[in-house]
C-alpha cells in the first residue's frame, strides 16, 4: 500500500471509530509495523496542522482520535445546541485538581485535602467520565481508589497525566 493510501485509510479508521484508536490496533488492521506507523500518522498530524484544516488528530496515551478543532467550537455549538451547559462546578474541579495529581486516592483522602465531603462531586465526575475507580486500597473496608480517563486528558488537551502542569509550593 503506498502511503496516500494507508495516511486515507487511518484517516477512514479514526473517523469511523469516534473513539481513540490504539497503535497496536492500527498496526494490526493495517499489517503494519508500529514503528513505521508512528511516522506516517506523525505526517498525517502535519498534514491537519494546515489552517484550512477543521479537525485535528490527537494523541492520547498511545492511542489516536481525530478531534474538531477549538477554534470551530462556536460553529459547533450552535449545530449541536445544546440543550445546557455542562461544565463543572468550582468544587468538582477542585475535586477533580486533587484525583488528577494525587491518583489513585480514595475518597476520603479527598475529602481531607478539600475539608468537606467530595461524594456528590465524584458522582458527577464519574458520571461525566472523567475519573473511574482504579481499584482498592489494601486495608480496612478496602476503600475504592480514583483516577482520571481518556477522557479527562483528551478534554484538557494532554497526551499522558504526564503533561500536567507542576503544582506549585504553596506552603
Amino acid at each position: 500500500m503506498d502511503i496516500k493510501k494507508i495516511k486515507a485509510t487511518i484517516e477512514c479508521l479514526l473517523f469511523v471509530a469516534g473513539d481513540p484508536v490504539s497503535l497496536k490496533d492500527l498496526s494490526s488492521v493495517l499489517e503494519i509495523d508500529q514503528v513505521t506507523l508512528k511516522k506516517i500518522i506523525n505526517q498525517l498530524k502535519d498534514d491537519y496542522e494546515d489552517g484550512t484544516r477543521g479537525i485535528k488528530l490527537v494523541e492520547i496515551n498511545g492511542s489516536y482520535q481525530l478531534c474538531s478543532k477549538p477554534e470551530f467550537y462556536d460553529f459547533v455549538e450552535k449545530l449541536l445546541k445544546p440543550k445546557a451547559k455542562t461544565g463543572l462546578s468550582q468544587a468538582s474541579l477542585e475535586t477533580l485538581s486533587i484525583i488528577a495529581y494525587k491518583q489513585p486516592i480514595t475518597k476520603s483522602a479527598i475529602d481531607l485535602i478539600r475539608g468537606v465531603k467530595s461524594d456528590a462531586c465524584i458522582t458527577r465526575l464519574l458520571e461525566k467520565n472523567v475519573i473511574k475507580e482504579v481499584g482498592r486500597m489494601d486495608g480496612p473496608g478496602r476503600p475504592i481508589l480514583y483516577g482520571t480517563t481518556d477522557t479527562f486528558l483528551r478534554l484538557f488537551g494532554l497526551k499522558s497525566i504526564n503533561e500536567l502542569p507542576p503544582l506549585k509550593d504553596f506552603e
